[in-house]
């Protein structure tokens, strides 16, 4: 009766003032506000006010029990970045005008324990707190911090996660929230209005568990996270959703446009290639199974978090106006039926050069002037490429590139000679090459072909299988002309490697045309200018297979499916996740990117390649026949194609046959750097197999990258296994070395090695012309005019130069290898913490080490007169096009 009548209008607030002069016995201890120690203090400060209130309230027959909670404020700071300038000042403007309540305009935020309420079973929550985002904020600033407090009670326990919801009209990125002294939410994500997305976005605290480790008040969470990011195949994706889901390649073409821009769907029996990110347009008018391309001004979707930042969007501006006033005099040359060059002065002519006057006379000041007006429209000079008089690709150089270019990936130990081919004969031709013992035993240094075999002494880089089917569509074209080529080289006694044989192979016309043509080393003026349009026919198929094959295919497209699954099926509370995470950057939008501009339908590709319409067939080829994930890490990969053999006597286990490898001998200090990141961290959560097996999340991220994103060769039987912490520290390492290091060798080299069109060109308008071809008169009047003939045009070689000018590009985001924004993830552990900063330490010593083996002059491959230094694997770069530099992802 005395509740009721008083209401507890007495004997709460008396519980309350006792309960508030105990504060002060608490405040000596704000780092482990949650701690057991302090929820010890709380209980007995509670008890002891209880028992104070039930004696001084006796007469009333009142007991307080001693369960009752007692609430409290937290502190906290949300750290809040904003799109643009523009997006502040609008929602600003917007507040002050339609603010009615407190609600109305904010961000609602929520606490949530990693503890179960027994009354509810759902997890222990705060009271929702409002954040209005319009104080304090000063017009022009991009980011901002907030003070708030959560209400919470004394049972409440740990906080495990946070929802929010934006009951703004735009979107927000939402930094971070800091319970000051307790917990930290690291969410870098962008909140969505709740008109957009309804249901409230959870983000966890960075502490990682394994999926049975996961607090009870969590796990559901957990699992409902992951379901928001799933998608189901079905609807159209639009800018704001964070969906992942899968789908064949079947955006590259624009049937609607006429027959001649249709391409064949990428994915499937017919042509088999890994899955990309599903976008869900809808499909073609004249092809159901074709998806409509994307709409100008509207971006290629990639879930909302996966997009560039502004800073990373600025630099692809910037390349790109570079690239249409570099473009602007090639292109009116072009209509102006001018886009032949007719002389290699022509070509030098496209960079920039000032004269180096130490006192400048009025004329030379005259020319700077004019210099200066023209010089936004000249490239700057490939830094690895040393323009002598001819502008051709000598032979130590071409040999040199083989091992420390921008195409390491393609040469092999030759261990049969002849080579051989592997196409079908009734199609193709013999299987026999027209390689015979006479077109090389002089360049041996005096030993036989076979003892030059056994000795390691002969590479060779093989086209013929690659390039041979598709030749028949591409030389029907008037400008395109091409050779499936092979190329043998010889090991020399300093460690460099000598071209001594071409062959070119044309599809034959019938059995009584020869369709392979032999070239050597040149003994007089013609053959010397064959030699040199021989070697860049070879140039121009490597430069094909380098793009299609080892750069799109292997790092770009092999790795997305890892990638969505990852998003799909590791929580970002796994392990696992934490660790793959920065290796994921930005790769999801570089590809679809290259979807939209540079492997579709008169793309940059088809445009500036010799394989033209026909060029991602060559990528699911060689997918189908000779991709295999358990031989794509480093160690594996060097013995697949015979350049070294497993020697435990060795640095990092293996003898390379080629002692002067730059790109093994690089690549080797950084797979093993990061095998041994990889290998701590694995075997500080998996104890044991059974651990391994017995993770959910895990077991379905691999399964599903296999399964689903590379579904056409799901049924391989090389696929690695997932049963032990070892299978899975092989698995990741292979992954952070593709993302990273293996990406970073082929692709920020593409402008310094291939700016220069006569050393690497992207296609070959003319072939080598024979003694009965009309043209070969032609030829040899003025070999240089008709070596210049066969290149690309001038508008086409600006413009490649334009597009991996930018691929070329650091962006001033960039994180390179050995670098981690996330390191405080794993401040209560001490051994990851210590085996990161292990793992940087290393990278700055490669780093030194790539310098050292750079000055040696016993190196040829690397130092010389003459000859670059090696800098791919070097693992930091400043802004720019750099020829170093190691990223933690495909991040262009």
């Amino acid at each position: 009766m005395a509740k009721e009548i008083l209401g507890w209008s007495k004997p709460i607030p008396r519980l309350v003032y006792l309960i508030h002069q105990q504060q002060t016995v608490l405040s000596s201890y704000p780092s482990y506000f949650f701690s057991c120690k302090r929820e010890l203090l709380q209980r007995r400060v509670k008890r002891k006010a209880i028992a104070t209130v039930n004696r001084e309230n006796q007469s009333f027959g009142d007991d307080i029990s001693s369960e009752m909670p007692v609430t409290f404020k937290v502190n906290a700071l949300v750290n809040v970045r904003y799109d643009r300038t523009e997006d502040v000042k609008e929602m600003m403007l917007h507040l002050f005008d339609t603010f009615r309540n407190s609600t109305q305009w904010a961000l609602i935020l929520q606490l949530l324990s990693t503890e179960i309420d027994p009354r509810t079973m759902a997890p222990k929550r705060s009271k929702k707190t409002i954040l209005d985002c319009s104080k304090n904020l000063t017009i022009g600033t991009q980011s901002a911090t907030f003070k708030v407090q959560f209400v919470v009670d004394s049972t409440f326990g740990v906080p495990g996660a946070i929802t929010v919801v934006n009951r703004y009209e735009k979107e927000l990125f939402l930094e971070s929230v800091i319970i000051e002294g307790v917990v930290r939410f690291s969410c870098n994500s962008w909140v969505q209005p709740e008109n957009i997305i309804a249901h409230k976005r959870i983000f966890f605290s960075e502490k990682p568990y394994l999926p049975w480790e996961t607090p009870a008040g969590l796990k559901e969470l957990r699992e409902e996270e992951l379901r928001q990011l799933s998608g189901n195949g079905k609807g159209l994706r639009v800018f704001s959703d964070r969906i992942y889901d899968y789908d064949m390649y079947n955006d590259l073409g624009n049937p609607d446009k006429g027959i001649e821009y249709a391409r064949p769907t990428l994915g499937g029996e017919k042509n088999p290639h890994p899955r990309r990110c599903r976008t869900g347009r809808p499909p073609t008018n004249t092809d159901i199974f074709a998806e409509s391309p994307v709409q100008e001004p509207m971006q290629i979707y990639v879930p909302r978090d996966d997009a560039m930042e502004r800073c990373k969007k600025e630099d692809f501006e910037v390349g790109r106006q570079k690239g249409m006033r570099r473009n602007f005099v090639p292109y009116l040359a072009s209509i102006a039926d001018r886009d032949a060059f007719e002389r290699f002065s022509d070509i030098n002519g496209l960079y920039k050069k000032r004269p180096s006057l130490e006192m400048k006379s009025p004329l030379a000041k005259i020319i700077e002037t004019v210099q200066d007006y023209i010089e936004p429209y000249k490239f700057d000079p490939p830094m690895t490429i040393s323009m002598d008089a001819s502008c051709c690709l000598r032979d130590d150089e071409f040999g040199r590139q083989a091992l420390a270019g921008i195409n390491p990936l393609s040469v092999e130990r030759l261990k049969v000679f002849p080579p051989t081919s592997k196409l079908d004969p009734s199609i193709y031709g013999p299987q026999e090459s027209a390689l015979k013992e006479e077109h090389i035993i002089g360049h041996l240094n005096g030993l036989s072909i076979q003892q030059a075999l056994e000795e390691n002494r002969l590479y060779i880089i093989d086209y013929h299988d690659k390039i041979l089917p598709f030749l028949n569509q591409v030389n029907c074209f008037d400008d395109r002309k091409a050779y499936a080529t092979r190329t043998i080289f010889f090991l020399t006694p300093i460690g460099t490697l000598k071209p001594i044989v071409i062959e070119l192979s044309l599809p034959p016309v019938d059995p009584n045309s020869p369709s392979k043509q032999v070239l050597t080393s040149p003994v007089d003026a013609t053959t010397t200018w064959m030699w040199q349009l021989a070697k860049a026919h070879v140039c121009s198929n490597d430069c094909g297979v380098h793009q299609l094959v080892h750069h799109w295919l292997r790092t770009h497209a092999c790795m997305e499916p890892f990638i969505i699954s990852a998003h799909r099926k590791l929580s970002v509370m796994h392990p696992i996740y934490k660790l793959l995470h920065p290796h994921m950057r930005y790769t999801l939008k570089i590809n679809a990117l290259a979807r939209q501009y540079l492997i579709n339908a008169e793309g940059i590709i088809e445009n500036d390649f010799t394989t033209g319409k026909h060029s991602m067939l060559i990528s699911s080829a060689a997918y189908k026949d000779w991709w295999r994930f358990d031989l794509e890490g480093l160690p594996e990969d060097l013995i697949r194609r015979g350049l070294a053999t497993r020697d435990q006597t060795q640095p990092h286990g293996l003898r390379l046959f080629i002692e002067d490898y730059p790109y093994a001998n690089d690549g080797l200090l950084i797979w093993s750097a990061i095998e041994e990141l990889v290998r701590t961290y694995v075997n500080y959560y998996y104890k044991d197999p059974s651990m391994v097996c017995s993770d959910s999340e895990l077991q379905a991220w691999y399964y599903e990258s296999v399964n689903l994103g590379h579904e056409d060769l799901k049924n391989a039987s090389w696929w690695p296994r997932l049963y032990s912490p070892e299978d899975l520290s092989s698995i990741l390492t292979t992954l952070i070395w593709l993302a990273s290091a293996q990406h970073a060798a082929l692709n920020y080299g593409q402008y310094p090695y291939g700016g220069h069109i006569p050393i690497r060109p992207p296609l070959m308008r003319k072939l080598v012309p024979k003694e009965d071809d009309p043209e070969y008169a032609k030829f040899v009047a003025d070999p240089e005019q008709y070596f210049l003939s066969a290149l690309p045009s001038r508008f086409q070689s600006t413009r490649f130069m334009a597009v991996i000018d930018i691929l070329s590009t650091h962006s001033i985001d960039e994180e390179y290898l050995g670098e981690r924004k996330d390191l405080s993830t794993w401040s209560g552990d001490g051994e990851i913490l210590e085996a990161f900063y292990r793992f940087s330490m290393e990278m700055k010593r490669i780093e030194k080490e790539i310098e050292k083996r750079n000055g040696d002059p016993n190196l040829r491959n690397r130092h010389g007169a003459g000859t670059t230094a090696y800098e791919l694997l070097i693992p930091s770069s400043r802004h720019g096009v750099t020829c170093r530099g190691v990223p933690n992802s495909i991040t262009i």
